[in-house]
């Protein structure tokens, strides 16, 4: 009998029935949270001051906001200056913030989360996907050195958004 045929009307094939190999996830994936001590509306409000990311983001030299879903960033990457455009794919005031690169030497995209907690505790997840370029970032992929410096950078977050007034940042919401 021939495996590839089914014996019997609706049978399933076997070769169709034979698990196939896992998806393989080509740009590494960073995911990292915190848990900071202020409302949701704070933690949301410091994030989308995007200007103001070189104060906590360590890589980050200068960002210009362009208009309401376009930023422009210069970072320093392994000791290599880089610049690059980026588009804010969905934004929804307290909830979310995604972009992707629109234009740059580094291929990336992401989205950070805030999640109440309670009155006055945000819990802020970064995922990111990004893919390495250069022999440095991809041995720094390789061994979890893109993950340590988000850790740090959530952390740095943290430590402005807890210190800083409560005034919020652009509020407006884009839509997938």
């Amino acid at each position: 009998m021939d495996e590839r045929q089914p014996t019997a009307p609706g049978d399933i094939p076997l070769y169709c029935a034979q698990a196939r190999p896992p998806t393989v996830h080509t740009m590494p994936q960073i995911i990292e949270t915190v848990d900071v001590n202020v409302p949701v509306s704070a933690a949301y409000g410091q994030w989308t001051r995007f200007e103001e990311f070189p104060h906590f983001l360590d890589e980050v030299e200068k960002i210009v906001q362009v208009d309401d879903k376009t930023t422009d960033w210069t970072v320093k990457v392994a000791g290599q200056e880089r610049e690059f455009r980026a588009v804010i794919t969905e934004q929804h005031p307290d909830e979310r913030v995604a972009w992707a690169v629109k234009d740059g030497e580094t291929d990336h995209a992401g989205v950070v989360t805030f999640h109440k907690l309670s009155d006055d505790e945000t819990r802020v997840t970064a995922q990111i996907d990004w893919e390495p370029s250069g022999f440095l970032e991809k041995l720094g992929a390789a061994v979890g050195v893109g993950g340590h410096a988000i850790k740090k950078d959530l952390q740095n977050y943290k430590e402005r958004v807890e210190s800083a007034p409560t005034d919020t940042g652009w509020r407006g919401d884009v839509q997938a």
